[in-house]
């Protein structure tokens, strides 16, 4: 005979608020982060079209910090926008 209870696996179950407090999550995380990605991966798309007039006119030390800040926000957006529509 084995000594494990008949109510051991009704034990191992999810209670049934913690499964309303797991899809409230997963439901509001959908809300949030889906059109987040969505901006992200289009930012990240369109984002090097601005670096066109920086560098054909040539990177001085004015223009520099903002190819630079443009780089940053485009590695942002890379990285947020991964994984949109996978």
């Amino acid at each position: 005979m084995s000594n494990s209870s008949p109510t051991a696996p009704i034990d191992r179950l999810p209670r049934p608020n913690d499964l309303v407090d797991s899809r409230f999550v997963r439901l509001s995380l959908a809300v949030v982060v889906e059109p987040l990605r969505f901006l992200a991966f289009w930012t990240a798309v369109a984002l090097p079209f601005l670096y066109l007039p920086l560098l054909a006119g040539g990177l001085d030390g004015q223009q520099f910090p903002v190819f630079a800040g443009l780089l940053l926000l485009n590695l942002v957006a890379l990285v947020l926008g991964h994984e949109y529509r996978r």
